[in-house]
């Protein structure tokens, strides 16, 4: 039977619809050049110039039996990233996103972080404009591998040596398993409301077994375990997805938002943007299970690493974020490197959205050293606070 392809727009959205018969629709809502044209769209509020690029990091790492997309193809993937114009000799840093989300989540930031760095932000494999091979990783070691591996053959692939690493949420887990590997190319580790520090064990995972009791949490535990994740509810709802995208950002960084709301520009443009990021085949998405048991709780909690960390290394939290700062501060007793953790006020998890300003103090003045020369002496700005 032929198909045959139709286009709807939905809230400013492009769907194309396959029907392959006339009872059971099959909608294909975005793209890579989707997803690439959305992020242009939302860049479209930051003043600096920058530079899309594809980075190949070819079909898995040198040695390993193990291909990215565990097939017998050869096919290279490719590491999406964006550099922004910077001033000679600045300091790089790169930026991780979280889990669900892409790069371009730090809009709000690009402009001011590039007056001072050299500021680079990555799609890690399997998520945003990157390439997404199938998901077929069956362990947390292999999960692991799978983001800490393509991000070092990117960093090859970019010839970057020496460079501040920036990562939230799942981002920071990333980043930070990654300097615990490779510490020689980190000069600096920037963890924003890192997840991955809490084991199961932990007293607030009480309230979890509790509720996993429940017939409710039980239900919940089954698809976290069968890895049901968001992305597919938006994706199975095809043409209404948008709205309930929409629904989300509006409330999130709208209605519910700890600090500055986004304008309605902004709002439009990032729904427009996340829209097409999570409706996109699911590939890293599915690493959710692996890394994380119900609850959020590491599997191979970054706690046990604490005392062989050799990056120096500053966490910011929001004053309201949900990530639980605890971690960081016991993983801090076991650290022999410098150790910083900063709380910024009016802001939740997303904290360089909800107050941007006090998120590019933080960063600066977790930068200080690349910057002043009597950094040691350096009071820490006005409206944050050390945990």
């Amino acid at each position: 039977m032929s198909e045959t392809i139709r286009e709807n727009n939905v809230g400013g959205v492009t769907l194309k619809k396959s029907r392959s018969s006339r009872f059971w629709p099959r909608w294909i809502p975005t793209s890579v050049d989707d997803i690439i044209a959305a992020e242009k769209r939302l860049l479209s509020v930051v003043k600096t110039g920058y530079v899309q690029e594809h980075i190949n990091i070819g079909a898995g790492p040198p040695g390993s039996k193990v291909r990215w997309f565990r097939s017998a193809s050869n096919e290279p993937r490719f590491i999406h990233s964006v550099t922004f114009d910077s001033k000679p000799d600045a300091p790089t840093l790169v930026m991780i996103h979280g889990y669900a989300a892409s790069q371009g989540f730090f809009f709000r930031n690009f402009d001011v972080l590039a007056s001072r760095f050299r500021v680079i932000a990555v799609d890690q494999l399997g998520w945003g404009g990157s390439s997404r091979p199938d998901f077929t990783c069956k362990s947390t070691e292999e999960t692991e591998a799978w983001f800490i591996d393509s991000f070092e053959e990117w960093r090859k692939a970019k010839n970057l040596s020496n460079f501040i690493l920036l990562g939230h949420s799942f981002g920071g887990y990333v980043a930070a398993k990654y300097a615990l590997k490779h510490p020689e190319h980190v000069q600096h580790l920037i963890l924003v409301g890192s997840a991955g520090f809490s084991p199961e064990s932990d007293a607030t995972s009480e309230r979890i077994t509790r509720f996993r009791a429940t017939w409710k949490g039980a239900v919940l535990n089954h698809l976290w375990e069968s890895n049901f994740t968001p992305q597919k509810l938006v994706r199975g709802l095809g043409p209404w997805g948008p709205k309930i995208v929409r629904k989300y950002t509006s409330a999130r960084f709208g209605t519910h938002s700890t600090g500055e709301i986004l304008t309605e520009e902004e709002s439009t443009l990032l729904t427009d943007y996340v829209y097409h990021t999570l409706a996109a085949k699911a590939s890293g998405e599915l690493c959710l299970k692996y890394i994380f048991s119900f609850g959020a709780f590491a599997r191979m909690p970054l706690l046990r690493s604490a005392s062989e960390w050799k990056v120096s290394t500053t966490f910011i939290y929001g004053s309201e974020d949900w990530m639980n700062y605890q971690g960081a501060q016991e993983a801090r007793k076991h650290m022999k490197v410098p150790c910083e953790i900063i709380r910024v006020p009016r802001a939740g998890h997303f904290v360089f959205i909800d107050n941007s300003t006090a998120f590019h103090s933080a960063v600066f003045y977790a930068c200080r050293r690349f910057f002043n020369p009597d950094p040691d002496n350096e009071p820490l700005p006005k409206g944050l606070t050390f945990a």
